[in-house]
């Protein structure tokens, strides 16, 4: 599924990022509503990982969609 898809449908796929990415607060997650960058940005800060492995893990999680 491409992220286009994904914005159009925010509200339902918001419930499975939250459950993916458990250490992403409430707060974090207003922040990012349905941005691609910002989900990348939250990992990075949260998860500690880099640009490349977060852009990464949230395009390979939103292929399985």
């Amino acid at each position: 599924m491409n992220w286009d898809e994904i914005e159009g449908k925010w509200k339902q796929f918001a419930a499975k990022f939250k459950a993916k990415w458990a250490k992403l607060t409430d707060d974090d997650w207003k922040l990012i509503g349905s941005k691609k960058d910002a989900p990348v940005g939250k990992l990075q800060e949260r998860y500690g990982h880099s640009k490349e492995a977060a852009n990464k893990e949230v395009d390979d999680y939103t292929a399985t969609l």
